[in-house]
């Protein structure tokens, strides 16, 4: 069975245009039993897809597409430190849905430059 694990929805602003009700109605009539979202540096449309999938008697996966510092989220060097990298992150479980909200309400509070992108170390994704 095919599942969706990088996919955008209307809170990808200028990405992507598919409203969360439209992508789980397309979802259940292709036979697909769960979906994930990956909106680019947010996490607005989360409960929204939550509660969705949910309803129709899907599984959804949480997840979120973060932009990767290259040098550090405090580095702010133009042509060097806007030219970052995308990278998914899918929540397994509760504790991973925690930090994947940790990780990108740091990146929103600390890291914008550009755009909002965090520096991943193993302290940020497991904290001692």
């Amino acid at each position: 069975m095919f599942t969706h694990l990088h996919l955008h929805t209307e809170y990808s602003l200028l990405d992507a245009t598919i409203r969360i009700t439209d992508l789980v109605e397309k979802v259940k009539s292709s036979g697909m039993t769960s979906c994930a979202i990956t909106d680019h540096g947010s996490m607005y449309g989360v409960f929204k897809f939550y509660t969705a999938m949910k309803e129709a008697g899907l599984k959804p996966i949480i997840g979120c597409e973060i932009y990767v510092a290259p040098r550090g989220m405090n580095q702010k060097e133009f042509g060097i430190d806007n030219k970052y990298f995308h990278l998914i992150l899918l929540a397994k479980n509760l504790k991973g849905y925690k930090n994947l909200m940790k990780i990108v309400s740091v990146a929103h509070m600390d890291g914008f430059y550009s755009v909002s992108y965090t520096h991943l170390t193993l302290p940020t994704i497991y904290p001692v």
